[in-house]
């Protein structure tokens, strides 16, 4: 198949939405009629837009594209295929091989394949992040769009730009339903990110049918009520049209841009397009063919790649691609020399590695009997690593006075409208955004924090769950985690988030019970790139223990560990988390006063703990002591692993109340009393 220039343009157009029939069909299950409508815009945008080089995916002045409408996928796989994006290794270096291959597409959905229902992050090359849930990828191109914002405030010179990249986001109608879209808008456009562009596909069809059957508002004027910059593009396939709106983007500096297209879903399709019919269900093999038939290519041919087409790529922007990445080479070893610090700053997070003494400052903390919050000590310690650990960034959703998530050291500064540099950023009311939009910042390398009260993980447990499943370093600073909130009542008093965080493969929770347990926690949790962590942390006052008299704190590390023993082997193991470890030590005193022999165990992670050798569960659990009590002020499920079927419980059956928060613990029997009956079989 021959065809000229202006041919080629529309055969590659085609192709890419043939591929995504074929696979969507072929698997039986799947979105094909966004890949087809959308299609031209993946291609102007890669093709014609984007400063991307296929042959190194992951060079760090890349734009970045996020598709957030993932049950499109087929949309990205074929693009990045056709446009020969190539492998990587974890670091993103190339290894060689094609990062979607033929053969992967033809096994769109099946086990083994990298194309996976919904892009899933690091399965392969090219693909920035994970966009199952809608709602989540344009709440991660924010924290992109800001990550890249702070980069060149921070690091770009008068002579050497690094960092000048833009984001661009495809999204759908559900997208912009979902509330965190608004939130994140709202964050984008009070923070005027010109460099952020979502192109929005305006094709008013969802799974139910018409989108006239819940959505009827008017999103252009929603986001110029929130300080974007929107435009509008009449027709998906006009590629002169969508290549303006993309210069006005780039022409706007100070505001992001919303894209509004109207576009056909199942384009081409004769008899499904523009119907519900052509988005959640495969075509049927004879409807692909009347489609096929309509593009002009072999009916009967699946998976069919025109002569020309992967040349048409590689000419385009395989070649601005390639000029793009050498000239960012050019950059970057002028950087070396003239800023070799801030350079070796920006190797480690081109690496995702720690810098030498990030953790040198961490404090330690003197024994004291009226202790302090480990709401407070977190603050300490987080402001000790960040001062050394210069790519740390965060902020709270309005609550930073209350969880002490600020960093205060000469420098850190406030990331605010057109003032980037700083690390303290304000995300407002936003909890569900911030997570999304921290995950953002962790995918583009940097540190990132995220701070409220441990209550509302209810409206961010989406993006806490993709922190996990993308295997990021996410920092979750989550306080007034107990009944311990007292005066504002259950809605405020977290009794089962604990168990339900725990619930989350992958997350590593963390609940200290004092200072030093805080600092060796935060330790721990920062030496983890692979795994995000939630620090939760009290509001009222615990003592903080002896460490001569106690075992050291730096038993966090593996979760669990044995506090204080007995000689010979114990009558009863005492367990206990956070603000009621001292609650246990105290019983064990009493008991051991009383003839018994105790073993209090600390249990900061049951996490990490799980993780462990048997032969080190054994050791500080052994499994012939049955006699087992835990506490700790929330609800008992995650606890029956270690306690076990013969173990006791002190602790929440039911939500809190509203009272000062020792008198909430006493109407709970929640104390070292009830440790002690617990203990005594009484």
């Amino acid at each position: 198949m021959t065809a000229t220039s202006t041919d080629l343009q529309t055969l590659a157009i085609d192709t890419i939405r043939a591929l995504s029939m074929d696979a969507v069909q072929t698997a039986n299950s799947g979105h094909p009629g966004t890949p087809m409508a959308l299609a031209p815009i993946a291609y102007q945008l890669f093709q014609n837009t984007m400063d991307y080089d296929p042959a190194r995916p992951h060079w760090p002045g890349r734009d970045r594209f996020i598709l957030s409408c993932g049950h499109a996928s087929m949309l990205l796989y074929s693009t990045l295929h056709l446009i020969g994006t190539k492998a990587t290794d974890k670091h993103g270096n190339p290894t060689g091989g094609e990062s979607i291959k033929l053969e992967d597409i033809k096994n769109f959905r099946q086990l083994g394949s990298v194309c996976a229902g919904h892009p899933e992050y690091a399965e392969a090359a090219g693909i920035e992040t994970t966009t199952g849930p809608l709602g989540a990828g344009v709440s991660n191109s924010v924290g992109m769009a800001m990550a890249e914002k702070w980069l060149a405030a921070n690091y770009n010179t008068d002579d050497i730009t690094l960092f000048n990249y833009n984001v661009y986001t495809l999204c759908s109608d559900g997208d912009l339903m979902e509330g965190i879209a608004s939130e994140a808008a709202s964050v984008a456009g009070h923070l005027k990110l010109d460099n952020l562009c979502w192109v929005y596909d305006d094709n008013h069809i969802t799974i139910e049918g018409d989108t006239d059957l819940a959505f009827s508002e008017d999103v252009g004027k929603k986001f110029e009520g929130l300080g974007w910059n929107v435009l509008h593009v009449d027709d998906a396939n006009d590629i002169d049209a969508l290549g303006k709106a993309l210069a006005a983007f780039e022409a706007c500096h100070d505001k992001p841009t919303l894209i509004v297209v109207k576009s056909i879903i199942g384009y081409g399709a004769p008899n499904k397009q523009n119907t519900h019919g052509a988005h959640g269900a495969p075509l049927g093999w004879d409807e692909v063919a009347l489609a096929k038939k309509a593009y002009g290519l072999p009916e009967d041919e699946k998976f069919f790649v025109p002569d020309g087409v992967k040349q048409h790529f590689a000419d385009g922007i395989g070649k601005r691609g390639a000029e793009a990445s050498a000239a960012w080479d050019q950059q970057w070893e002028k950087y070396q020399s003239a800023e070799p610090k801030k350079a070796a700053e920006l190797q480690a997070i081109f690496d995702g590695k720690l810098p030498e003494g990030w953790d040198k400052d961490i404090p330690v903390f003197e024994p004291s009997e009226k202790g302090d919050a480990t709401r407070n000590s977190s603050g300490k310690v987080l402001n000790a690593i960040a001062a050394n650990l210069p790519f740390m960034i965060g902020g709270s959703a309005d609550l930073a006075p209350s969880n002490k998530s600020d960093l205060k050291f000469d420098g850190a500064g406030d990331f605010l409208p057109a003032q980037y540099s700083g690390r303290n950023l304000h995300f407002g009311i936003r909890e569900h955004a911030m997570a999304g939009i921290v995950n953002g910042l962790c995918l583009s390398g940097l540190r990132g924090y995220a701070a409220t009260f441990f209550v509302f993980t209810d409206y961010m447990r989406g993006g806490m769950r993709l922190s996990s499943i993308m295997h990021l370093p996410t920092l979750y600073i989550l306080t007034h985690d107990s009944i311990g909130v007292g005066e504002d009542g259950p809605t405020h008093q977290p009794v089962e988030h604990l168990t339900a965080c725990r619930a989350i493969p992958g997350l590593n929770v963390f609940r200290p019970g004092d200072a030093n347990e805080v600092a060796e926690c935060y330790r721990t949790a920062m030496l983890d790139s692979e795994h995000p962590a939630a620090m939760v942390l009290s509001r009222q006052n615990m003592p903080t223990l002896d460490r001569a008299v106690y075992a050291p704190a730096s038993g966090c590390s593996r979760g669990g560990y044995i506090l204080s023993d007995c000689e010979g082997t114990p009558d009863v193991i005492l367990m206990a988390s956070g603000s009621e470890l001292y609650m246990a030590v105290d019983a064990g005193k009493t008991l051991t006063e009383s003839g018994k022999k105790v073993r209090v165990v600390s249990m900061p992670c049951m996490d990490l703990f799980a993780q462990q050798d048997q032969s080190y569960i054994d050791e500080v659990l052994p499994p012939s002591i049955t006699n087992r009590v835990a506490i700790e002020a929330g609800i008992r499920m995650s606890w029956d692993r270690w306690i076990g079927s013969a173990g006791k419980f002190v602790g929440m059956s039911g939500f809190g109340a509203s009272a000062p928060f020792d008198e909430v613990y006493k109407h709970f029997h929640i104390n070292a009393d009830s440790v002690v009956k617990a203990a005594s079989g009484s």
